[in-house]
């Protein structure tokens, strides 16, 4: 279970270095924080139900926080 998460890292350091090649800087750094945070992850001894755990936090701080920026902060068109 704690290589998946330096996958994890992997995938988001690609998105990270695609989105800084395309000058969206705040969303490569966005990106780039969530590499370190997988990849400290990914080298730690956790049990697999600790990081099924983390892994679901995880999921849910995202995805509110994606449904808090696009309803409330985006510009969207009526």
């Amino acid at each position: 279970m704690a290589r998946m998460f330096r996958v994890l890292g992997f995938f988001t350091l690609a998105i990270g270095l695609m989105a800084f090649a395309g000058d969206l800087v705040e969303m490569a750094l966005l990106f780039f924080l969530q590499t370190a945070f997988f990849v400290i992850l990914g080298y730690l001894k956790f049990t697999e139900r600790t990081y099924i755990l983390l892994f679901w936090g995880y999921m849910i701080v995202t995805f509110t926080g994606f449904s808090y920026w696009t309803v409330f902060q985006m510009d969207l068109p009526l």
